[in-house]
């Protein structure tokens, strides 16, 4: 994380093999906001979570609800 609490990265994701993601957290209060985007597809989802989770759980959350949201797209493309 920055030392203004913003923190951009690019995450590869161990769930999803190849697909690398932008993850960023935002501090809001007292909460943390996780946001994670697929660049390929232009998918953006957040989360919202406690700051004394650790950045990977809170990776891991996000990116399985990113990777729900692409399969979900992907069925409705059928």
């Amino acid at each position: 994380m920055g030392p203004y609490g913003e923190a951009v990265a690019a995450h590869h994701s161990p769930m999803s093999g190849t697909d690398n993601y932008i993850i960023e957290f935002t501090q809001i209060g007292g909460s943390l906001k996780v946001t994670a985007f697929d660049p390929k597809t232009l998918t953006e989802v957040s989360i919202v979570g406690a700051p004394q989770y650790s950045q990977e759980f809170l990776t891991r959350q996000v990116v399985k609800k990113l990777e729900f949201m692409l399969a979900k797209k992907a069925g409705e493309g059928r």
